[in-house]
């Protein structure tokens, strides 16, 4: 099924937003604790030796990540947030970023210079990296809150994820039965950590679970459009045996409802969803 015109809409507007800081870079992605490369793009057509050249990356806030100055590193020059976690790759002009944090996010630039017999002259235009950081967040955990009554079927569960970035899309569970499968869209609660900015999300929901049918609920988490979206275990519920009158009831109630549906019917499973737009990129 082909996304709607809408839709198309929504994710151009997303993306637009997402990127819009870094239109006029070049983009680079990292993940969460792991090593960006910031290359600097000078190809040193000449040849120039490092003992001439004065080279160092700053980001969007003017600090200084790393310093050669003719051939050695400067680290007293280094700002403390960067202090111990590059690297230079002097065979590519790659810096590497190491550890790399949701703070990290943003642009850089590479300068270099010659030494001239009147100064430094600069010989290489900075060209903006901007490092787009993101954190996976951890499989979704279904459990349950509290089991249905004698008044209603319905069933309490919330589900949680964490330690993720950015923040997520959607979270959703999924009831699948032997003949369907609904989609039920959960209110996220979202907490941003102060100190590594990553979030924890966690939602929940009363779900009517049928006693006379085996079943199985999975949450759904999706993040953003460049990540894959994430599913729990399933939590599955096994259908209630009854004797006696009940279960006579029972089997009425399902007899009943048999005549209602066509033989085409019977033969296409029956796949509803409570929240609007297109689902089957996510199959179970």
């Amino acid at each position: 099924m082909k996304p709607s015109i809408m839709e198309l809409r929504s994710i151009l507007f997303v993306i637009f937003i997402f990127f819009s800081d870094a239109v006029s870079a070049i983009k680079c992605l990292a993940y969460f604790s792991e090593t960006a490369d910031l290359p600097c793009h000078f190809i040193n057509p000449q040849n120039i030796s490092l003992d001439e050249l004065v080279v160092f990356w700053q980001d969007q806030h003017n600090r200084v990540l790393y310093e050669l100055y003719k051939g050695k590193e400067k680290p007293e020059n280094v700002h403390p947030m960067y202090k111990g976690r590059t690297s230079l790759d002097q065979d590519n002009w790659t810096l590497r970023l190491h550890n790399v944090q949701i703070k990290d996010r943003g642009s850089y630039q590479c300068y270099v210079h010659r030494q001239g017999p009147n100064g430094l002259v600069s010989i290489h235009q900075k060209i903006d990296n901007y490092l787009l950081v993101l954190a996976n967040f951890s499989q979704p955990e279904i459990s349950l809150i509290s089991n249905r009554t004698e008044n209603s079927d319905n069933i309490n569960f919330t589900c949680a994820s964490t330690k993720g970035y950015p923040e997520p899309k959607k979270m959703s569970f999924v009831l699948k039965t032997e003949n369907s499968t609904n989609e039920y869209d959960a209110l996220m609660n979202i907490f941003q950590d102060n100190i590594t900015e990553l979030y924890n999300v966690s939602g929940s929901l009363s779900l009517p679970v049928s006693p006379e049918a085996n079943v199985s609920i999975f949450c759904v988490l999706q993040p953003t459009l460049t990540q894959t979206w994430l599913r729990s275990q399933p939590y599955n519920i096994e259908a209630i045996e009854m004797e006696g009158e009940e279960n006579e009831q029972a089997k009425q109630r399902v007899e009943n409802r048999v005549p209602e549906r066509s033989d085409e019917t019977q033969c296409v499973d029956n796949i509803s969803k409570t929240a609007s737009g297109d689902k089957s990129a996510t199959h179970f």
